[in-house]
């Protein structure tokens, strides 16, 4: 089971219409050429395209899964946010801050993206499959259980981890290295013991309203949960070696103490060196070297059950390959796509300290809580 990869998707993901501007802002009356919403339907479909057409397409296997139901999105969303996404009429496109969009008849595409996350849970839970990965848009690590924010509706991964912790899962483990704050889901999970929740993200703090989390060291979780959550807050322009030293140095060890019995990832590729909405240098090689690890760890600590779900990556072409990348990590194969594009960062000056200061600052904020 473990040579081959269960894929998750359904088609209508590319049905979710964000709109066109000013990049995700509103149109400028200074330009002639309007841009899609970074989340927009191409962005998927080239993932979609390389992952049927390269060098991994021979070891995949394809599926549908059904959508998420009310009862299964209540176990994390509150009904009355429910409430509101199901009102929207079908015709009307409502935007929940300046940049997340809800286009006309996006509450059953959000069902969708929620359901192949479940299902993909699902069939590594049951036994069908040691590896899955769902293809979904919109993304969701930052929707919370009362609200939308960046882009996302419903946490899709949040969904499944409590359908799944209703049918017997204890403890579990996500690993977001989305280039952003995984805030949605830090939130769903901050004062439980069961959950680890690990964010490597670029240190951008607060964005307002709808993230009002910092994404800093010092949220460490609550009650119960002290000590489960972990943000690493990444110098802009870390690059390869910087994530992969923060990944063997803390985020390893972390995810062994915590001994989870599956492993989710937040697999998004917007840390690539090319993504209109990041500041980080990751290559290919780097996200190879990401997938690598989880799978190792996934081995070691979860009997090899790793489940990995889209996120962001906004670099049309890039971002597609870097999903390649991956995903060929987590299968163990050597690189079959080169990197068209790479500027391949030699050192890691901005990490001489962050290390260091990240334990001093995490056990800080530990003896604090």
């Amino acid at each position: 089971m473990a040579d081959r990869l269960a894929v998750f998707f359904d088609p209508c993901i590319f049905d979710h219409d964000t709109g066109q501007g000013f990049f995700e802002a509103d149109a400028s009356p200074y330009l002639r050429v309007l841009e899609k919403h970074p989340e927009n339907d191409d962005r998927a479909r080239n993932m979609l395209s390389v992952l049927q057409q390269g060098p991994i397409s021979e070891v995949l296997d394809w599926h549908h899964g059904e959508a998420a139901q009310r009862a299964d999105l209540e176990r994390f969303h509150t009904p009355a946010y429910i409430d509101e996404l199901e009102s929207i009429p079908a015709v009307e496109s409502r935007s929940f801050s300046s940049t997340t969009v809800f286009g006309p008849g996006s509450y059953p595409i959000c069902c969708a993206a929620a359901g192949q996350t479940l299902a993909a849970a699902s069939h590594v839970f049951d036994g069908h499959a040691d590896l899955a990965y769902a293809l979904v848009r919109p993304p969701g690590h930052h929707a919370q259980p009362q609200m939308a924010d960046g882009y996302c509706f419903f946490n899709n991964i949040g969904v499944a981890i409590e359908a799944l912790r209703a049918r017997g899962l204890t403890k579990t483990a996500v690993l977001d290295w989305d280039v952003h704050h995984g805030n949605g889901t830090q939130q769903g999970f901050y004062d439980d013991a069961d959950v680890l929740t690990v964010s490597l993200h670029m240190n951008h703090g607060a964005w307002g309203a709808t993230h009002p989390q910092t994404g800093d060291v010092d949220e460490v979780g609550s009650g119960n949960g002290v000590g489960k959550n972990l943000n690493l807050p990444m110098p802009y322009g870390s690059g390869d070696i910087a994530y992969l030293r923060v990944f063997d140095e803390i985020v390893a060890p972390a995810v062994r103490a915590h001994q989870p019995e599956i492993l989710f990832v937040a697999n998004g590729q917007d840390a690539n060196q090319f993504d209109p909405n990041g500041r980080q240098l990751l290559s290919m090689k780097g996200f190879h070297e990401l997938g690598r690890r989880a799978r190792a760890l996934a081995d070691e600590c979860c009997n090899g059950r790793l489940v990995l779900v889209q996120e962001g990556g906004y670099a049309l072409s890039y971002a597609a390959y870097c999903l390649h990348a991956s995903l060929e990590g987590v299968l163990q194969r050597t690189a079959g796509l080169a990197d068209p594009l790479a500027y391949m960062q030699e050192d890691c000056t901005a990490l001489d300290d962050f290390v260091d200061q990240w334990h001093k600052q995490y056990a800080a904020a530990l003896g604090r809580s």
